[in-house]
């Protein structure tokens, strides 16, 4: 019997361990789920025959190093700083490592070790990254290799609300880490248009936005991810004069939400003084003037230069941030209050389903014409459990596993899915799962 060892429980685990132990009586493996929370854990496993829940602790090095013996693949699920003391582990007793993570340096830097050792580092194995890898390299690779010359490539992503359950003014609800969402796109963005390099503030991140449609769906804005450039190397497109990846969300998001970043109000770099004393409505007010002729929303709205009836005042007034609520937490940044606030509203409710939707842009000459493919993934949740979000992140990484268990990978070194011995056969089995892109093709 193989041993799978998955270390953390949360909320994108939940159909990866699903798959695992719906699969783990045919391929005679003993599924065991690790989490800080034990009934987490068990809540993940159901009282599954080959399921086993424990408690783990990533910093009790006695119980790392004998769950990880024991295994023959684990599957790291936790915070991605935790993973290279994943892999570490793994390296020592030459397992198999899986993450749905972007890889590391530290990870790369195993790379040698793990080839002559014989053990797998499969990375980025979920949604994004994961999924967009898979995707984009299959189109590309068959565009060179029928004589194409790739111009351009756009690809964004966005974990959003499903339409029937999109029902407040943001169109937006947390389907994932809420601080992430939070501190989203700070730093400075870059990618190429035209072969123009753009280096894009966060202080201007939310203002830059491009429009896109996807069908069935309607229309979506994109603001860009932190580092386009990169992904020239990990699709092997070196001299592509346009690379761009970018986050989706509904119309008039970013207008709203770039409020928030221009106040500050997304620092996680200091903490408010007393702040678990003041109200939301001193919140905002702590990042406003002091004019005592006018009220908080009026300085927003001079600010910002908008109307009191404004798409963006409504989007403010909707989330109680005007309400003389107590924040009611000690030392926290304002990051931390802004989160706090959003978390009360953007709650999935228990009915609700929630969305991936995900578009590729390729642009390519082939025989001196030019056409654009545009590629587009819609995928929506079963319920607050089976998410789209848990989804898409978890059954690809789980079809992984499965795959260099019954030896139908025998890759090893540190590996991300943009090679066709991953992407291929992960693909495939994803269309069972109705995850599937539509390809609409364009002659320029």
């Amino acid at each position: 019997m193989k041993k799978i060892l998955i270390l953390g429980a949360g909320l994108s685990s939940s159909s990866l361990i699903k798959y695992l132990l719906d699969h783990s009586s045919e391929n005679n493996w003993k599924i065991k789920v690790g989490d800080v929370s034990l009934s987490l854990a068990e809540a993940k496993i159901n009282s599954h025959i080959n399921g086993e829940a424990f408690e783990f602790d990533i910093f009790n090095e006695v119980q790392k190093d004998k769950e990880i013996m024991n295994a023959d693949a684990v599957i790291s699920m936790l915070p991605a700083r935790f993973h290279p003391m994943v892999a570490e582990c793994c390296l020592k007793h030459k397992k198999h490592m899986l993450t749905a993570s972007y890889v590391s340096n530290e990870i790369k830097a195993m790379d040698a070790e793990a080839r002559k050792s014989g053990v797998a580092m499969l990375n980025e194995l979920g949604v994004d990254p994961g999924i967009d890898h898979m995707s984009a390299m299959k189109v590309v690779d068959k565009i060179i290799a029928e004589g194409g010359s790739m111009l351009s490539f756009k690809s964004s992503t966005g974990g959003l609300i499903a339409p029937e359950y999109d029902n407040n003014p943001w169109n937006y609800k947390f389907t994932w880490n809420p601080r992430n969402v939070v501190l989203a796109g700070q730093g400075v963005s870059q990618y190429i248009v035209n072969g123009n390099y753009k280096y894009l503030p966060y202080h201007q991140l939310f203002e830059r936005i491009e429009t896109t449609s996807v069908p069935g769906l309607g229309e979506f804005e994109i603001y860009p991810n932190r580092d386009s450039l990169k992904y020239r190397e990990t699709y092997n497109l070196q001299d592509i004069p346009t690379m761009f990846r970018g986050t989706m969300r509904r119309p008039g998001y970013c207008k709203a939400w770039n409020v928030f970043v221009q106040l500050g109000m997304t620092d996680d770099t200091y903490v408010i003084e007393n702040a678990e004393n003041i109200t939301y409505r001193q919140f905002i007010n702590l990042f406003l003037n002091d004019d005592k002729n006018k009220t908080v929303e009026e300085k927003i709205a001079t600010k910002f230069k908008i109307s009191m009836d404004s798409d963006i005042m409504n989007r403010l007034k909707w989330l109680g941030i005007f309400e003389n609520t107590k924040v009611d937490l000690k030392d926290a940044t304002p990051a931390q209050i802004l989160q706090k606030i959003l978390v009360d509203k953007w709650v999935l409710g228990k009915e609700d389903k929630d969305l991936i939707v995900m578009q590729h842009q390729f642009e390519f000459e082939k025989s001196k014409k030019k056409y654009r493919i545009i590629s587009s993934l819609v995928v929506i949740g079963i319920d607050t459990v089976q998410t789209a979000m848990a989804i898409t992140v978890g059954i690809p990484l789980a079809i992984a596993t499965k795959l260099l268990l019954t030896g139908k990978i025998k890759l090893t070194g540190v590996h991300t899915p943009v090679i066709k011995e991953l992407y291929d056969p992960i693909l495939s089995e994803l269309e069972n799962y109705g995850i599937k892109f539509t390809e609409e093709i364009i002659e320029l």
